[in-house]
């Protein structure tokens, strides 16, 4: 049967229901708004979905409604012209992820091996413990660690995080640490304040300054290595070789799809960068694609949809703190 150029099908806003609360240094979530595109070239269907970066403004509704622009100004989609036509978002991401989709129906390839990837695998995840008390945070890890969770991310506020990490160590004293400050760290000692974590077995510390302020990083030396999230967020901001940072955290919502960070993670390891591949609250829909960049990536914290009250039917299964492949996306 033949096909037909490719265009766009609907575009949905979704909400989706936390399980308690999702709770970082800027704030505490409860759902989480999704933005899902469809398109089709008359014959097979792709899907993908965004989850807008709340504090760079964007809204589902803004995505949306930027993914029906686009469509009216384009006779046919093409993931390299897209990343021309719209900026590095979530709204870019859902639909260069509905494209991927799409050409695995049409190639009958699974992306995996049209992006150049391994064959996925099961991957060990982290596990985020929100923000909260050393003593909630302790008994929050002591159940992500029966849970089978090896790996653990702490979220961090600038105030009290060595109390709250040493509780997280004993509620888990046998489970691999990384943080995320979520830029709460300026005025901070980092060198002392890295080494007092290093103590506690944290092997990451995840966006310690607010981006643009790096420079205070350059100086520094740290027990820990230091990895760029809000100060990476797609190409145009990959640090070189050497810079503040030994990492880069790779979220698909802020590069604006798998094309974007497939380019990143090649010029992550050119410039002996390690990769990190996160993500955003959201549903196995939209951790599916971030899931096949993980087989290369050196930490996996995507824990996105597991994090959710309920996620979609067929999604990615979690057994003993690993992610295994579903069916919901890239044949």
């Amino acid at each position: 049967m033949t096909h037909g150029p490719i265009r766009l099908e609907g575009v949905t806003v979704e909400r989706w229901p936390v399980a308690g609360a999702f709770v970082i240094s800027r704030g505490a979530k409860t759902h989480v708004d999704v933005v899902v595109c469809t398109v089709t070239d008359g014959v097979h269907l792709g899907r993908g979905e965004g989850t807008p970066i709340y504090y760079h403004g964007e809204t589902a509704e803004d995505c949306a409604e930027a993914i029906r622009f686009v469509a009216k100004q384009a006779d046919a989609f093409d993931r390299e012209a897209l990343r021309r036509l719209m900026p590095p978002g979530a709204a870019r991401n859902a639909l260069d992820c509905a494209l991927w989709d799409i050409e695995a129906k049409r190639t009958k390839r699974p992306v995996w091996a049209l992006a150049g990837l391994p064959e996925p695998r099961p991957l060990p995840t982290a596990f985020t413990i929100s923000l909260d008390t050393p003593d909630a945070m302790a008994e929050a890890a002591e159940a992500a660690a029966a849970r089978g969770f090896t790996l653990l991310k702490c979220k961090l506020t600038g105030e009290g995080d060595r109390e709250r990490v040493a509780a997280v160590r004993a509620g888990a004293p046998d489970a691999a640490l990384i943080v995320d400050a979520n830029e709460s760290w300026a005025g901070l000692d980092l060198a002392a304040e890295a080494a007092a974590l290093g103590a506690l077995g944290v092997t990451l510390i995840e966006q310690p300054l607010p981006a643009g302020r790096d420079g205070a990083l350059a100086n520094i030396e740290a027990a820990v290595p230091f990895c760029a999230d809000e100060s990476c967020q797609s190409l145009a901001d990959m640090p070189p070789a050497g810079s503040f940072y030994q990492a880069i955290n790779i979220k698909l919502d802020k590069a604006g799809g798998l094309t974007e960070a497939l380019a990143m993670a090649k010029v992550a390891r050119e410039r002996n960068l390690r990769i990190m591949v996160g993500c955003m609250l959201g549903t196995s829909l939209g951790i599916a694609p971030a899931f096949l960049l993980g087989q290369v990536a050196d930490w996996v914290d995507l824990d996105g949809a597991l994090l959710l009250a309920r996620d979609r039917d067929g999604g990615l299964d979690a057994e003993r703190g690993s992610l295994k492949p579903g069916k919901l996306w890239g044949l």
